[in-house]
């Protein structure tokens, strides 16, 4: 058996001692909500028939409660590319519960925007927040008490943390998070980065832009780029809540039908009067969320996950930080490399060999934790594998691959393409907030340059255009944190900064805002906080200030005489959004906690 590296190790116990107290108190509350809590059992008659007034077929079975009911929540929509697939899961589902003696019912449906859609625009500033919306929703769904097992239909950037966040408040049921798989691959990601980038500098027009976006993203499935919706599913894997490798299956395949249907017999096993009682609330442990991490930093996952992740493990009494997700890093090795930070999509990822060749390959060298209790059963190196149909058209699994199909994709430890995993803690008078160094070239992990200060990112396009940005440069986009405007994602940037760049000159980006999972080769400190509008120290900068950006030495400050400082006095916030429905998340935005607490109103309220 392989030895644990010392420092996951270290790191491991760290998280358990701290998280003690409150992982207690959540695994007692979880085991009151089995004994105690609303189930069919407990329900009135009345309650009983109205929630099998409309179940067709399958009344007589929920009427006798001899059969386990399985709660499905979907966060279908056909205007999301990623959740149109999920529209007919239903009813399939509920013929594959049939087949073992279950059923299955709708319990409710959830919100799913695109942030794609809402990239650069007022709705994203509803974004972040909708995690908190969907995790109530899923809870609304799952309180009937009609449920002994839950199969959750999600895939996307909040989607699945708010889903992953009800679940562990109803950690005593048992549950399976369903993907429904990557679109194929498109227009190549670094054509249609080059598109935007001549878009940006007016050298093509929005009609040429609109052709190469359409031929990225052109059908049914999650975008292919290794953003925050792709980075959710290699973590749903990594903590053993999937179906072994069903992550990056294409939508409207065999085997795609077929994985669904192995997850839902699976959550008819471990169900609540199953032979296999697998509760979600121990699934999910500190050795689970510290995986999610490890995976997130092997693949070079989204940062929107430094916020997600503390949240989630919140839910289920585990307390994390970024100094945790900073150590983890420095040992962790860069196994793949996928767009933005390479030329290959997902689909290319899991041709290489995917997540089961990364499961293996840091088992095999003592960075992760394979002892967990996975929704499949055996141990986390069950999920080293490739789903494949039989002969006779019946879901197998092979080993993964003992050797990259493809290196400049994905590589084993021994040759990896960096020696740690590419996201860092930086602090200093700035505040504390995160870098990720995967996607950027090392000459440009050091950056020194004068402060160019801006309140909202469409005057930084508007400065762009007008020539203003052409020199060395730190672009701070201030008050946009949760409390401030919601933390919308600054994707926007990107092209403009990346020419910049591109033209020979030093540029970065400081912001108490979120960068997209998309974001790539432009040096950027995000999620800073204190945020500027609780009086941060992004309140105080002026233009002309020099800002340096160290992410070797894990500092970011500007350099100005301390004295003067501290006496400035704060910029004044903008007024409070209002309009495409933000002012309807008022009370999210004065009262969320900080960014690396998760930036979570309903935890915060809650006390979690």
């Amino acid at each position: 058996m392989t030895t644990l590296n010392p420092e996951l190790e270290r790191i491991t116990q760290r998280i358990i001692e701290r998280s003690r107290p409150k992982r207690q108190a959540y695994l007692d509350f979880i085991a009151r909500e089995r004994d105690k809590g609303v189930h069919r059992p407990t329900l009135s008659c009345g309650n009983l028939a109205h929630g099998f007034a409309a179940s067709g077929e399958d009344k007589p079975a929920i009427r006798s409660g001899k059969a386990m009911n399985i709660g499905i929540v979907t966060a279908y929509n056909d205007m999301l590319s990623a959740h149109q697939p999920y529209g007919r899961y239903p009813e399939q589902i509920k013929i594959f519960a049939r087949e073992v003696g279950a059923t299955a019912q709708v319990a409710g449906g959830v919100p799913a925007m695109c942030d794609g859609v809402t990239q650069g625009q007022l709705g994203m500033e509803l974004s972040l927040f909708s995690r908190d919306n969907i995790a109530m929703g899923s809870a609304i769904a799952m309180s009937h008490g009609m449920f002994e097992g839950a199969l959750l239909l999600g895939i996307c950037d909040k989607i699945v943390p708010g889903l992953f966040i009800a679940a562990a408040r109803f950690g005593h049921i048992p549950t399976i998070l369903v993907p429904a798989g990557p679109m194929p691959s498109g227009l190549a990601n670094k054509e249609k980065q080059r598109v935007r980038q001549l878009y940006a500098e007016g050298k093509v027009g929005r009609e040429e832009l609109l052709e190469a976006e359409a031929a990225s993203y052109h059908g049914a499935g999650t975008c292919t780029f290794y953003g925050t919706a792709n980075s959710n599913q290699m973590m749903m894997e990594m903590m053993g809540l999937h179906i072994p490798a069903s992550a990056f299956i294409n939508p409207g395949t065999k085997l795609r039908q077929e994985l669904t249907r192995a997850a839902t017999h699976r959550v008819a096993e471990i169900g609540w009067n199953g032979e296999d009682y697998r509760p979600f609330g121990h699934c999910v442990d500190e050795k689970a969320i510290i995986n999610a991490c490890i995976g997130l930093l092997a693949t070079g996952g989204s940062t929107n996950h430094a916020i997600h992740l503390p949240a989630m493990a919140r839910a289920a009494g585990i307390h994390i930080d970024w100094q945790d997700l900073s150590e983890l890093s420095a040992i962790i090795p860069l196994l793949s490399r996928v767009y933005p930070n390479g030329s290959g999509d997902v689909n290319h990822f899991h041709a290489a060999g995917g997540i089961g060749f990364i499961i293996r390959e840091l088992a095999a060298n003592g960075l992760l934790h394979t002892d967990i209790m996975t929704v499949a059963g055996g141990t986390l190196l069950d999920y080293a594998v490739e789903p494949v149909l039989d002969d006779a058209g019946t879901l197998a699994f092979a080993p993964a691959p003992e050797v990259s199909r493809d290196d400049s994709m994905l590589r084993p430890v021994a040759t990896a393409f960096q020696a740690d995993g590419g996201m860092r803690l930086v602090e200093g008078n700035l505040g504390r907030g995160i870098v990720k160094t995967s996607a950027v070239d090392p000459a440009r992990w050091v950056i020194e340059a004068p402060a160019r200060v801006f309140d909202d990112q469409d005057a930084v396009i508007a400065a762009f255009k007008a020539g203003e940005l052409d020199h060395d440069v730190v672009v701070v986009v201030r008050f946009q944190g949760p409390r401030a405007n919601g933390m919308p994602e600054l994707h926007k940037l990107t092209p403009s900064l990346g020419v910049l760049q591109d033209r020979g000159y030093k540029v970065a980006l400081v912001t108490d805002g979120r960068m997209s999972g998309a974001s790539g080769k432009v040096p950027a400190a995000i999620h800073l906080w204190p945020e500027a509008c609780d009086g941060g120290p992004l309140a105080r900068i002026r233009d002309g200030d020099v800002v340096r950006l160290d992410a070797v030495a894990g500092t970011i400050s500007v350099m100005v005489d301390n004295s003067d400082w501290e006496s400035r006095p704060t910029a004044t916030q903008p007024a409070q959004p209002m309009g495409t429905g933000r002012e309807l998340f008022a009370m999210m935005r004065a009262t969320s906690d900080n960014a690396e607490a998760g930036a979570s109103a309903m935890l915060a309220m809650a006390g979690l």
